[in-house]
């Protein structure tokens, strides 16, 4: 059993203040008894964070900054890539909302549009026409998750959502000569949804307008790749949120449901001879006990 827990930690001087109140009885008796086995360590400003590292080394996808492919595994495990696995190249392509200030653009949380289907899927068709001139194909996967295929994901660098969310877009675009048709579109898409149907009825509903798209997970999946025999590690979201909007409280809350949960049932399996892993991941660093 491998429990993988993503925004442990922050450099936050509130989380660190969070942290020292805090009481998580599950997690300091399985420290007590693990030992730490892998240090992994990038700079904050990797495009891969440590979570999605760690879980991608869990899965046999390891792969340069930014380049996990996260879309063409789920593309694959969808059955829109049969196997053998071929060569095609895929991304996430989530809708999102860019508020744009005098000098800089942040965007907001995806999650925070309360985006549904209908919405999503009319914005996919308005856009669809644009990705195929240059190449691209799109898909519905989920309201705020998008599949793409295309030559210009292939080998393109992408910052993954949970690095850009409440933070200056510009820290985190693509820079590469290869992704010039994406920042093209972004701007293209900008002026597109600013008059859409379904921004109109959001508008008439107090909630933001969607007005661009973030592109993560490119790639595509090693010929050689197949999925692990073993199960994907248990990967809990109770902390993700909280952490995104600096909700220090919410996250203290959100350890304490952790530890009483998925913490203790790690701890259970412990005691019952089981062999067990867990991995703890902040902004730079994931910590790996065993």
């Amino acid at each position: 059993m491998h429990l993988l827990i993503p925004f442990a930690s922050s450099s936050s001087p509130d989380c660190r203040q969070a942290m020292a109140g805090l009481s998580l009885p599950h997690l300091e008796k399985l420290l007590s008894r693990l030992t730490l086995t892998s240090t992994d360590e990038a700079d904050a400003s990797s495009l891969t964070p440590p979570h999605e590292r760690a879980r991608a080394l869990a899965l046999g996808l390891s792969a340069p900054d930014g380049r996990v492919p996260w879309a063409a595994r789920h593309a694959a495990q969808a059955g829109l890539a049969q196997p053998p696995v071929g060569p095609d190249a895929w991304a996430w392509i989530t809708p999102c909302h860019w508020k744009v200030h005098a000098d800089y653009i942040v965007m907001d949380n995806p999650q925070a549009l309360v985006l549904d289907a209908t919405q999503s899927q009319a914005l996919l068709e308005a856009m669809r026409p644009f990705f195929e001139e240059d190449g691209m194909t799109l898909q519905y996967a989920a309201p705020t998750q998008w599949l793409a295929r295309g030559e210009v994901f292939r080998n393109l660098s992408t910052a993954s959502l949970d690095r850009v969310v409440g933070c200056d877009i510009n820290d985190w675009l693509p820079k590469a000569d290869r992704a010039r048709p994406l920042r093209r579109l972004q701007n293209e898409m900008q002026m597109l949804l600013y008059t859409h149907a379904a921004n109109d009825d959001r508008a008439a509903r107090a909630l933001a307008p969607v007005n661009s798209f973030w592109v993560s997970g490119a790639g595509a999946l090693p010929a050689s790749w197949s999925e692990p025999a073993q199960d994907e590690p248990v990967l809990p979201d109770a902390l993700r949120e909280a952490a995104l909007t600096g909700d220090w409280a919410g996250w203290s809350e959100g350890w304490r449901q952790l530890d009483a949960t998925a913490c203790a049932a790690l701890l259970g399996a412990l005691q019952a001879g089981h062999s067990v892993r867990l991995t703890l991941c902040g902004e730079r660093c994931a910590l790996t006990f065993e």
